[in-house]
């Protein structure tokens, strides 16, 4: 009886310690909604494929990855790992892998995943939408 009550005892402790982890994205929530005319010359970079931009909007900026002919992906630049600070604001080192010159976490911006560093939490990724020649972003 004795070990059947320290299982259930064991059991309870580790519900409630994985309740206590953090599950929301540490990236603030910031509203927005924009559309851009990817033929225009300002986001020439997107008409080829794996071309990619910087633009204003999100908590520190966003990044546009265009994935392929009709899919385009994008990420707020704001290091998961330390949002708050001014270093850690993501680069492009050899797209599709940005990184951060902070903590040098590596992300890939197919879907914005950890693929090195101390970051637990991938890139904030944003939705897209794709109507030639019309990208729509949002949150």
């Amino acid at each position: 009886m004795a070990l059947n009550f320290r299982i259930l005892l064991g059991a309870f402790l580790l519900v409630i310690t994985a309740c206590g982890e953090e599950i929301e994205h540490p990236v603030p929530q910031v509203p927005f909604n924009f559309q851009i005319n990817i033929e225009s010359t300002q986001y020439i970079e997107l008409n080829a494929v794996h071309g990619w931009v910087f633009l204003s909007g999100g908590f520190r900026g966003i990044i546009i990855y265009r994935w392929s002919i009709d899919e385009f992906r994008a990420f707020d630049r704001a290091c998961p790992h330390h949002p708050f600070e001014e270093c850690g604001r993501i680069t492009l080192v050899d797209p599709p892998l940005a990184t951060c010159p902070c903590c040098e976490s590596t992300y890939l911006l197919l879907d914005g995943a950890v693929i090195s560093g101390p970051s637990r939490f991938p890139l904030k990724q944003y939705r897209t939408s794709f109507q030639h020649p019309w990208l729509i972003v949002s949150n």
